[in-house]
Parts: C-alpha cells; sequence; structure tokens
C-alpha cells in the first residue's frame, strides 16, 4: 500500500481542455496522456480525446480496484476492450488515427512492485538505498528518418510491428508495454509523469533523481512549475511552447523490519 499519494496537472494552453488523466487507489497509480489530433485528420470517430481517456481511465480504475492479481497487460487490455466496445456503431476504429492515449501504471503488492508503460509516459521507481530506476518506451522517438515526422509515418507506425504502441482500438497493443516487477523492499517511492513532464529530462537538463528529490520535498505541484518556468525562458525544443503536463508521487510506507 501507498501511504501517501500526491499529485498534479495542468493544461498545456486555458483555451483546450486537458487531455492528461490521473487516477490513484490505496496501492495503484495510472497516468493517461491522450494524443491531440493533428490539425485537419480525419479520426473517423464521434467521440474526442477526452472521451476516450475518461473511458479507458474509468475502465481502468473500475478493475484495479476490483482486482490485484490479474498482470497489468491483462488488466490493460480487458479495459481496452471495455472502451471500443463502448463506442458503438458509429466510429471506424479501423482507422489508424482513432483517439489514443499513453498508460503508465504502477501497482504495489504485498512482495511487489509492477508497473507498465504503453506510449511516452514514463514511470520513475525510487530505490530504498538511494537512486532511481526509469521504465521508459522510447519507440516513438526511434520511428524512421528521425524527427520532425509527417503525420503520414506517424499514422503508419502507429500500434504497427516496427513502430510505437498507445491504447486506441486495438486490445492487443496491452502486451507490447514496458513492463516488469521489482521486490517491494527496494522501492520507497514512484513518480508516475506524462511526456509534458518528461520535458525537464529530455529537454532541459535536469535527470529523474532531480525530479524525484522535488516530488519528495516540495510536490507535484512545484516540478510541473519548474517545467513551465524553462518554457517561458528557453521555449521548446520543438511542438507547442506548453504541454499538458501531469505527474504523481506515490510515497511507499516502509517495509517491516
Amino acid at each position: 500500500m501507498f501511504a501517501e499519494v500526491t499529485y498534479a496537472t495542468r493544461p498545456g494552453s486555458a483555451d483546450r481542455p486537458n487531455e492528461d488523466l490521473v487516477i490513484a487507489g490505496p496501492s495503484w497509480i495510472v497516468v493517461l496522456d491522450g494524443a491531440t489530433a493533428a490539425a485537419g485528420v480525419d479520426s473517423g470517430c464521434v467521440h474526442d480525446v477526452t472521451w476516450l481517456v475518461a473511458r479507458l481511465g474509468g475502465a481502468l480504475a473500475a478493475r484495479l480496484a476490483a482486482d490485484g492479481d490479474t498482470p497489468l497487460a491483462g488488466v490493460l487490455e480487458r479495459a481496452i476492450e471495455e472502451t471500443v466496445a463502448a463506442h458503438g456503431g458509429g466510429c471506424d476504429l479501423g482507422n489508424p488515427d482513432s483517439p489514443s492515449a499513453t498508460v503508465a501504471m504502477v501497482r504495489i503488492g504485498r512482495e511487489r512492485v509492477e508497473y507498465l508503460v504503453l506510449g511516452d509516459s514514463p514511470v520513475v521507481l525510487a530505490r530504498a538505498g538511494g537512486g532511481v530506476a526509469v521504465v521508459a518506451d522510447d519507440r516513438l522517438e526511434r520511428l524512421p528518418g528521425g524527427r520532425p515526422y509527417t503525420v503520414e509515418l506517424v499514422r503508419r507506425m502507429r500500434n504497427a510491428p516496427g513502430g510505437f504502441w498507445v491504447a486506441a482500438a486495438r486490445p492487443e497493443a496491452a502486451a507490447q508495454g514496458v513492463g516488469g516487477a521489482v521486490d517491494v523492499r527496494e522501492v520507497r517511492g514512484v513518480g508516475v509523469c506524462t511526456d509534458g513532464v518528461a520535458r525537464l529530462v529530455d529537454w532541459y537538463g535536469w535527470n529523474w533523481d532531480d525530479i524525484v528529490a522535488v516530488l519528495d520535498g516540495e510536490g507535484p505541484d512545484a516540478v510541473i512549475g519548474a517545467v513551465r518556468g524553462l518554457e517561458e525562458a528557453r521555449g521548446p525544443v520543438r511542438g507547442k511552447r506548453h504541454d499538458d503536463a501531469s505527474v504523481a508521487w506515490g510515497r511507499l510506507r516502509p517495509a517491516p523490519g
């Protein structure tokens, strides 16, 4: 169980909805980051990204709250199936631009800390003895030809062998996540965030130890404040100046003895 879970989330723009979602229970944390549709792209779906994120998040929360035994990949697979069914018959779910989201999940058991990352929302494990271990899915950064990517390349490589995987309309994507487990006695806390927070490491020279130190000391809102300050002072490396940014910090109860 967690001793405490805290989180913060901020939209990238005041005139757009926040497409991130943070949900947590006594022993689990989930962070979702909806993929903003490119301008002029037809998703084939009557629902927007926030609908997809809310439906998928609700399905994950219900399953994690009721089931502590199914592996996280199985939990995610069934949640995607449930979300697909909720679309109804008015959506073309074969469209590769169908609404999608990254998923980062952590669950605390009696003996293990389990994690699963699908897409570019990382998990950082703060080790009980010091230091951190980062769980990341970098396949989006390794597409052919390098950045900047074309809309057509991303469409072709999304949820395809050799490309990158996200939660959308293909339940089998869950098996493509970066998952595993570590001994619960080796972990004192876990951070789960979207790429809007990972900019601190990817763009601005921080390391994950820095982020954990701020999470554990000042809290999640201070981490997002640091992102926003650097975005204002130095600008983005690419893309929009501000992205939706979310981060959760779960502090574990000390191991007995």
